[in-house]
């Protein structure tokens, strides 16, 4: 593809040859957003205010003596909603993981970037968190603007201290929350009673990841969505005009105009007499306030169309519907919708071919989940032949030795035992392994099957074990049995 020279992009299309936050120079242009204000962001708090709850206590959350939230990548621990994933549940990983991606391609496909506007904990913790402390401490966008274009003076200086206290303050606490993700929260709790000096590698590491949220909440903020998100850059070719996203309705909106003097009167006379305002000839709603482009925290401008900088975070359409409801208007000229509906002057099905073809494969792929969740066993049981030997014959008969390893996936101390259901006149004795399985636990072990005399005679015998355990649940187990 050519390199497009920004000076030949007309006017309203020059959008899409640069992005909002670098100046024409290649500077970074510095975003301070407005805060905003309305139904959609009071809702975008609560579900933040769940989200961040949710994120900080999960990992000291234990059901069934699990972890509710692990990754241990190190040792091979995972998970997930109390459920534990052992190395050989790989295969359950893969398929959650792949039907995590479809389902992120259905919502996407369906209703936009939902996911980064409400869902992301980039947006939850910038918006939620970080943000509203920098106002607290540095007011408004333009106190802001003036602050950090004025000069280096004494109130500057308290303001910008505080917020870099602050914000590492915060920063060190997210990265201790997501260390308990990695070791578990009973080995952080216990490394931070041992103190940092008696793991000095571990909080040189915590200390630099420390310093990496930190950076991409006070400096690298909206460039994380715009530069490193991979799922910013595939959405494009998930979203399309039957998508419902944050939509400016430009077929009413359109052709832009600045209230005047006159129009500011006929405001307040229809509104004292209760009347929709009347607009001058071939003028659309959108009064060109720039208050959506003041609160959007990536700096783009919703009345041009659907841009890669968007995230779905719906404070135009607040800014916008209050700016509405003071003139009169009817809100949502930025809404949720999609452009076809816009261009149709009404609903349009999102329900697409597309969308159902998604929808298919993600209940199939769901389908899948639930039934290999469903035969899925507490304990896992293993049973090899022991290598380097055939058979030894003793005064009871001729025998085999095996390799037994059991896994107890679940928390709480497990029971078992092990015997032969066929051929008859085959015996199995334990070689040393307990008779109890402790939780989590991967036991290892051998065991020995010999053929007796009453048994029949054949050089190549399956056999069949029955392990019962936990509370009466058993499996079988077939291997082979060599004699001469």
């Amino acid at each position: 593809m050519s390199v497009v020279d920004v000076n030949e992009v007309e006017d309203h299309e020059r959008f899409r040859a640069e992005l909002a936050s670098i100046q024409p120079d290649g500077r970074r242009r510095w975003i301070f957003a407005r805060k905003p204000r309305g139904r959609f962001t009071r809702w975008r708090e609560v579900v933040s205010a769940i989200l961040v709850s949710f994120l900080v206590s999960a990992p000291f959350v234990h059901v069934r003596g699990h972890q509710f939230l692990l990754l241990n990548i190190i040792d091979r621990e995972f998970v997930l909603f109390g459920m534990p994933f052992w190395p050989n549940d790989f295969y359950l990983v893969a398929v959650l993981f792949l039907t995590g991606i479809v389902t992120f391609v259905v919502i996407t496909a369906s209703i936009g970037r939902i996911w980064c506007g409400w869902l992301c904990p980039q947006t939850v913790f910038m918006e939620m968190v970080f943000r509203r402390i920098e106002w607290a401490i540095n007011g408004g966008p333009v106190e802001q603007a003036k602050r950090k274009h004025g000069p280096w003076n004494a109130d500057r200086l308290w303001r910008t201290g505080l917020t870099i206290g602050v914000f590492f303050a915060i920063s060190f606490v997210i990265a201790n929350v997501f260390l308990s993700y990695v070791l578990s929260s009973n080995t952080l709790l216990r490394y931070i009673y041992d103190g940092p000096l008696a793991h000095t590698e571990l909080f040189a590491g915590l200390v630099f990841f420390t310093f990496v949220f930190f950076m991409v909440f006070y400096r690298f903020r909206e460039q994380a969505c715009l530069i490193a998100c991979p799922y910013g850059r595939y959405m494009s070719a998930l979203v399309d005009e039957s998508t419902v996203a944050v939509t400016y309705d430009f077929v009413r909106g359109e052709q832009r105009a600045k209230w005047g003097k006159d129009d500011a009167q006929m405001q307040r006379k229809a509104l004292s007499e209760g009347r929709a305002i009347e607009h001058r000839q071939g003028h659309g709603d959108c009064i060109d306030c720039h208050q959506c482009v003041t609160v959007c925290p990536t700096g783009i401008d919703i009345r041009n169309g659907i841009q890669l900088e968007c995230v779905n975070c719906t404070a135009c359409i607040d800014a916008c519907d209050e700016v509405m409801n003071k003139v009169g208007l009817q809100p949502g000229l930025v809404r949720y919708t999609s452009l076809r509906s816009v261009e149709a002057g009404g609903k349009h099905p999102f329900l697409t071919r597309r969308v159902i073809a998604y929808s298919i494969v993600w209940v199939l792929l769901m389908s899948v989940v639930g039934t290999l969740f469903a035969i899925r066993k507490d304990l896992d049981v293993v049973v090899l032949r022991q290598e380097g030997t055939t058979w030894v014959t003793s005064t009871d008969g001729v025998a085999n030795f095996y390799r037994l390893q059991l896994i107890n996936k679940t928390g709480l101390p497990m029971p078992y035992h092990i015997v032969i259901t066929s051929p008859p006149g085959y015996e199995l004795k334990m070689l040393g392994m307990p008779s109890q399985i402790a939780s989590m636990q991967i036991l290892k072990g051998r065991f020995i099957i010999t053929r007796t005399r009453q048994a029949s005679v054949s050089s190549h015998q399956a056999v069949v074990l029955k392990v019962v355990y936990a509370d009466g649940q058993q499996q079988q187990v077939e291997t082979s049995f060599l004699a001469p």
